[in-house]
This record gives C-alpha cells, sequence and structure tokens, in this order.
C-alpha cells in the first residue's frame, strides 16, 4: 500500500514533479494558438500548415494517450512519465530550433507523442505513491494548480511571443524538463500493476492513430478537390472500419466496445464530441481573430482570453457540487447553450474592437458556459460505467475531445472559404470568422438538445470526480484508476 505522507518533504517533492511534468503540456495546448499569426510570418506557412502546427500535436496525443496509460501500469508510471517529459522536452527543442513549418509540424507530433506517455502518468504517480488519507488532498493540489497554469498559458504565450519571439513558447519547456526529470528519479517511488497483462493493443493505437491522420489531412486539403484528396478520404474511412473490427475481437482491446453498452456513456461521449468540437474551433479562432483583425497583440490577445480559464479555476469546484445535488442534465443543456450565445457574442469582434464592449462579454458567457459543463460532464462519464473501469472511461472521453476539436481546427477553414492566405487579410479572415462563430454556435445546440434527451441522472452512490478545480479548455480533465480518492 502506498504510504507517503503530503506533509513529508518526500510528498511535497512528488506533488511537484507531477505539477512541472503535466504543466508542460497543458501550457503547449493553450498558448501556442496565440503565437500562429507569428509562426505563419516567420516561416512564410500557409494556413494549412497552421492547422497542422495545433493538429499534428492532437493527433499524437489523442491516438496514443490511452496507449500511454497502459504503459505506465506495465512498465513503471514513474519509468514511463520520466521517458515522457524527456520525449516532450526534446520535441520541444526541435519546435524551437524548427526552420520550416514542415519540420515544426513533425516536431509537434513527436510532442504528442511526448505528451501520450505523461499526461496520464502525472495522476497515476500521485494515486500510486500517496497515502490513502493525502490522497484526496494530493490530487486536489495537483489540479488547482494545473488550472492555474491553463489560466496563465494564454498570457505567457502572448508575452512569449511579443517578448523574446514565438520560438520560447517551446524552448520554455527544456528548463522545466530539467528540473522535473531529476526530481522525479530522486523521490518518487516507482510503481506498477501487477494486474497489467496480455498484450499491448498497438495495431488498435497506430490503426486510431492512422484513421485520425488521414482524415484529417483530407478536410485540410480538401478544398483541393483533387483525386488525392478522395483517396486519402476513403483511405481514412477504411482505416477506421479496420480499427473497429481489430477493437471487437482482441482479447484485451485499447478501447473495449463493450464500455459503449452503457446508453449514458455512450450519449455523453456525444455531447462531448459536440462541445469539444466547438471549443477546439472557437480557441483556434479567436487567437487569430483578435490579432489579424483586432489588431491585438500577441500579449493583449493572450491576456484578453485569461478570463473564461480563470472562471473555470474560480467556480468548477461549486458547479461540480450543484451537479451533485441536481443531476447532470440541466448543467449539460444550459452549458453549451450559454456557450452557443458567446460564439455569437464573438461577431461583434471585428476590426477596432473594444475590449471591455465586445470582446470581454463573449468570454465572460463563454466562461459561465464551459463552468457549467465540464465538472458535470466528467461527473457524468465516470458514473456510467463500474468504477473499475473508470480510469478507462475518463481517457476515452478525453481522447474523444481532444479528436473533436481536431476534426474542427481542420473543417472549419474549409466549411467558411478560408484560403492559404486568409490569416493574412484582415477582410477575408473576418468574413470567414462571422461565418464560423454560428456553425460552432450550431453544434453547440446540438450538444445541448442531445444532452435534454439522453443524459439521466446517475445512482447517487456513483463515483464522482477527483479533478474539481481546473482550467483546461481543450480537453476534460484526466481522472485516475477505478479508486475513490477525494
Amino acid at each position: 500500500m502506498p504510504d507517503v505522507r503530503l506533509a513529508s518533504p518526500r510528498g511535497r517533492w512528488i506533488l511537484l514533479t507531477t505539477v512541472l511534468g503535466s504543466s508542460m503540456a497543458l501550457l503547449d495546448s493553450t498558448v501556442v494558438n496565440v503565437a500562429l499569426p507569428r509562426i505563419g510570418h516567420d516561416l512564410d506557412a500557409s494556413l494549412a500548415a497552421l492547422q497542422w502546427t495545433v493538429n499534428a500535436y492532437m493527433l499524437t496525443l489523442a491516438g496514443l494517450i490511452l496507449l500511454g496509460g497502459s504503459l505506465g501500469d506495465r512498465y513503471g508510471r514513474r519509468r514511463i512519465f520520466v521517458l515522457g517529459v524527456i520525449w516532450f522536452a526534446s520535441a520541444s527543442l526541435l519546435c524551437g530550433l524548427a526552420p520550416t513549418s514542415g519540420v515544426l509540424v513533425a516536431a509537434r507530433a513527436l510532442q504528442g507523442v511526448g505528451g501520450a506517455l505523461l499526461t496520464p502518468g502525472s495522476l497515476a504517480l500521485i494515486q500510486a505513491s500517496f497515502h490513502p488519507d493525502d490522497r484526496g488532498r494530493a490530487v486536489g493540489l495537483w489540479s488547482g494548480f494545473g488550472g492555474i497554469g491553463a489560466a496563465v498559458g494564454p498570457f505567457l504565450g502572448g508575452w512569449l511571443v511579443a517578448g523574446p519571439g514565438w520560438r520560447w513558447v517551446f524552448l520554455l519547456n527544456i528548463p522545466v524538463a530539467l528540473l522535473c526529470v531529476p526530481v522525479a528519479v530522486r523521490h518518487v517511488p516507482e510503481s506498477a500493476d501487477r494486474r497489467s497483462h496480455g498484450r499491448f493493443d498497438v495495431l488498435g493505437a497506430a490503426l486510431g492513430a492512422v484513421s485520425l491522420a488521414l482524415l484529417t489531412y483530407a478536410l485540410i486539403e480538401a478544398r483541393e478537390a483533387s483525386w488525392a484528396v478522395a483517396v486519402t478520404a476513403s483511405a481514412g474511412v477504411a482505416a477506421a472500419v479496420a480499427f473497429v473490427r481489430v477493437e471487437r475481437h482482441r482479447p484485451d482491446p485499447m478501447l473495449p466496445p463493450d464500455i459503449f453498452a452503457s446508453r449514458q456513456f455512450t450519449a455523453v461521449n456525444l455531447v462531448t464530441l459536440c462541445v469539444y468540437a466547438a471549443f477546439g474551433g472557437f480557441f483556434f479562432l479567436v487567437a487569430l481573430q483578435l490579432q489579424v483583425v483586432a489588431g491585438y497583440s500577441p500579449l493583449q490577445a493572450g491576456t484578453a482570453l485569461l478570463p473564461t480559464t480563470a472562471l473555470m479555476l474560480l467556480f468548477s469546484a461549486r458547479s461540480g457540487a450543484l451537479a451533485d445535488r441536481i443531476g447532470p442534465r440541466l448543467p449539460l443543456t444550459v452549458g453549451p447553450l450559454l456557450c452557443a450565445a458567446a460564439m455569437l457574442l464573438m461577431l461583434r469582434v471585428g476590426r477596432d474592437a473594444d475590449y471591455l464592449s465586445d470582446v470581454l462579454p463573449a468570454l465572460l458567457v463563454m466562461g459561465a458556459g464551459m463552468v457549467t459543463l465540464v465538472a458535470p460532464l466528467t461527473a457524468t462519464v465516470l458514473a456510467s460505467v463500474d468504477t473499475a473501469r473508470a480510469g478507462l472511461a475518463s481517457g476515452i472521453n478525453n481522447a474523444a475531445a481532444r479528436a473533436a476539436g481536431l476534426v474542427a481546427v481542420a473543417a472549419l477553414p474549409l466549411l467558411t472559404g478560408m484560403g492559404p492566405d486568409s490569416y493574412r487579410s484582415a477582410a477575408a479572415f473576418d468574413t470567414a470568422f462571422d461565418r464560423a462563430m454560428p456553425i460552432l454556435a450550431a453544434v453547440l445546440v446540438a450538444g445541448a438538445a442531445l444532452a435534454a434527451s439522453t443524459i439521466r441522472r446517475p445512482p447517487p452512490d456513483c463515483r464522482h470526480p477527483e479533478c474539481r478545480t481546473h482550467g483546461a479548455v481543450t480537453a476534460p480533465p484526466l481522472e485516475g484508476e477505478g479508486r475513490r480518492t477525494g
């Protein structure tokens, strides 16, 4: 039984290690959007290259995050976590030194692999190391510090881009890793799951990632309407079908099909796809809109986004407690509708937009909507499966959210008529942005309707989420394995 106490020096070192590691991946998922205009200018990149700068990372992270958690259980959580930190830092160095957009995209894909190794491991280390009496508080501190990091991320990204340059968005990970790795090796105990057995579902993970990659490529390049796009799209669909067949017949699948026997689990993941597709598209476009059209500096654009994550950090725990009392259906219906209203309010943000009257109201409504829905969504995911499968359910939900954002970033330029150089023209980008916001609002309304018609209140003895305090906007928080910790 783990016996490290939180108040001990070793306990504080373990908490520091996990916060540092998870913050690396969390920050990179939020700050890069602010840097996109400068990246495009410095590397003479097309809009498609900027899409891939975001999507290459999301692609490998979403495709491999479930496999990353399994590797930690089998070969040692500390070992895989440290490997992930080193891998992530090495890829970050390559990102920071990238001479071309192609090298940057490849490095971002490698970053996602590192993120898939370290992200599930950070929480798993806490659960495997701390005494049961301290575990809940340790998880609360971990998620709270992570929320602070997510809130500070856009501001930090804007400051780096406007100051030393966009490359430091990535290079900043190097000193963090240099601190994190030796602390982990010296102070974090190794742990593994003795029950872990069988073969890894490498084929399933590969097919899932290949399918996402091919379909994403087809969406990004679809404006060309070439035979290569048609072939790629067909191959992506074929890989998706093969993935489903493989998962149905493997003895230890990465994505067990029987988990979707729960109608509640299936329904809440469909809601997740809707809301996080909208979030992914929104945060990709709004950072560009504020800089390209409204004329904000990177620092101003990053600072402008603070209210949304700050509201999540301050009120997500209260939202989770409210959903415990009234059930998840109302929050999961009202939350997306508030976010849809925020998307429509963003139509006011054009040339020379005033922050207090045009930008801030939309972001406050957006934050209120995300506060309302994120914690109840996670709670409903966990309550819809057996306690022993809570970690798997959370991983699936997290991966689904990232995949939804990936598809949205790939599809929106196609749906709104953006050309390769639209982000260089304020008029062209503003027109596309005004087309995108109603599309995203409609997706959120569909998510709200789905929640209202399918979500049911779970039994009172079902497990609730541990990570109640957070500020992530790209995916719901990952939860641990099936043990109640708080």
